[in-house]
């Protein structure tokens, strides 16, 4: 992986000095291209060899460009607010919007790198990162994000001689640290552990780049020329947009015209009293278990989805009503703003994680894209079809973080929703809770149908199982609910030690 990267690569001053400025000029009039087009984000990765040229190389492109449009990210050891989240949080919360650039100086390659090293145990659950990693950036790429990835190296001999000289120069001294001696004694490993991992993950859609870094100008205009190619290259380039064909049906239609939906007793109630009487057992269950003394070791995310009046907000309402307003969050989803349009689709419910101790409620969540999205074609079949695996990725990323995740789906029939629909035109106080938008998917209920159908089988884990609650009498729904969340997490708790 590494042989052409070691093999003395410089050029002479006079060259460098030639080349730079048409260059630059190069560099600036693609990214101004870019920014103009908003046709996709950039994601340039930096890493490497201690004294190969990192950091500069994050300087220089700040330099050479405008850094107005580049966002410069240095990720160190995590911060307690990050370390409350699951390990690709931080990463997220970074990306760069469409049109603009994004340089990490250090990401998500580099824990997987310090933990197999420190630990001594050079492929320990290696595998495992590299897969996670692949799919990542697989992610990305699909949802449009030009992924660059820059390694910059130096042999042995050369690492040596790089902290010699930083070490010989009072002013360059305290660039040397005993970490970076620690790593030059650990040289071998980590070029064995990085070439493996540098092999693995360098996929068609995110190859790495392996940059001699001994010589500053050979790397600088090496660095220089292949992103304004990158990017050139990709703005230049006339692929059509994703065709939005059909969406085909995933879950077999059974012969005798049975699904996981009609399935369902939608006839299940409960008369007043049992509801006043289980109400205020378990609201006052969930007060407790969310006032336990281990709460603050995790925390928990609420997603509701359900048919158009199936009786989220009411059920979302006596679920906040037994908590600390200071412990909780609802999150309203609706259509995309422009900010969030401007990057893939999980974004903005990675940023809405919630912190140890916390409570993140979503009313609609991150199945938007195979629910309303495949049904009215706000995106392309491969994009919905290949969303399952992403959300399963998703999801059992939390729940690996200590995150209860309990996800419900409210379903009612089509009579009781158009009674719904009606009772709301006819009042005052709700008459905003119903659209046009409502009406035209009701016209769409055998594909939402079909769509639920396929949701549920395909992202319906055993780490991450759905609920599905007949709603059609409110007050039984909102019983096993709060049921449900209150099992869920009695669970967890006990699992703690």
């Amino acid at each position: 992986m590494f042989e052409s990267a070691e093999l003395g690569h410089s050029i002479d001053d006079d060259c460098y000095k030639k080349e730079v400025p048409a260059l630059r000029e190069a560099l600036l009039d693609v990214q101004f291209d870019l920014a103009e087009s908003k046709a996709f984000p950039v994601l340039i990765l930096i890493g490497g060899v201690d004294g190969a040229g990192k950091g500069e190389t994050a300087n220089l492109l700040n330099e050479w460009m405008d850094p107005r449009l580049i966002h410069t990210c240095a990720f160190g050891p995590a911060t307690e607010d990050e370390a409350e989240r699951p390990p690709m949080w931080r990463f997220w919360r970074e990306l760069p919007p469409k049109g603009k650039i994004g340089i990490f100086f250090g990401s998500w390659y580099t824990a997987p790198i310090v933990e197999n090293l420190k630990n001594g145990k050079l492929y320990k659950k290696l595998d495992s990162h590299i897969n996670d990693i692949v799919r990542f950036e697989r992610m990305l790429t699909d949802e449009g994000a030009l992924v660059i990835k820059l390694w910059f190296h130096l042999s042995k001999k050369q690492q040596k001689t790089r902290i010699a000289e930083l070490e010989a120069n009072p002013k360059t001294r305290w660039r040397v640290t005993e970490q970076d001696k620690q790593h030059l004694k650990h040289y071998d490993e980590f070029r064995t552990l990085t070439g493996r991992i540098l092999r693995e993950t360098s996929t068609a859609n995110a190859p790495w780049l392996v940059i001699e870094g001994f010589d500053p100008n050979y790397r600088s205009l090496t660095t220089g020329k292949y992103l304004l190619e990158a990017i050139r290259n990709r703005l230049d380039s006339k692929v059509p947009p994703p065709r939005k064909a059909a969406a085909p049906a995933l879950t077999l239609m059974a012969a005798d015209g049975l699904n996981v939906l009609n399935a369902l007793d939608l006839g299940k109630s409960l008369d007043k009293n049992e509801y006043e009487e289980q109400l205020e057992e378990y609201q006052g269950k969930l007060n407790l278990l969310t006032r336990h003394k281990k709460f603050k070791e995790l925390s928990v995310i609420m997603a509701f989805e359900g048919v158009d009046a199936a009786g989220k907000g009411g059920a979302i309402r006596r679920v906040t009503r037994a908590m600390d307003a200071r412990t909780y969050s609802v999150v309203p989803i609706s259509a995309p703003s422009d900010e969030e349009s401007a990057q893939p689709y999980l974004w903005r419910f990675w940023r809405q994680l919630p912190r140890r101790g916390r409570v993140t409620i979503f009313d609609r969540t991150w199945y938007g894209r195979v629910l309303v999205e495949r049904v009215e074609g706000f995106c392309s079949t491969q994009d919905w079809m290949r969303a399952y695996a992403e959300i399963n990725d998703f999801e059992e990323q939390l729940v690996n973080h200590d995150i209860v995740l309990v996800k419900f789906w409210l379903h009612i029939d089509k009579d009781e929703q158009l009674a719904r629909f009606k009772t709301r035109e006819n009042t005052a106080f709700k008459r905003y809770k119903i659209t046009d938008e409502d009406w035209r998917n009701r016209e769409k209920w055998d594909d939402y149908q079909r769509a639920v159908c396929d949701m549920i089988d395909r992202t319906s884990t055993e780490q991450t199982p759905w609920t599905l609650v007949e709603s059609n009498d409110k007050k039984y729904a909102r019983i096993k609910i709060l049921k449900t969340i209150c099992d869920q997490l009695e669970h967890k708790l006990n699992s703690l030690k």
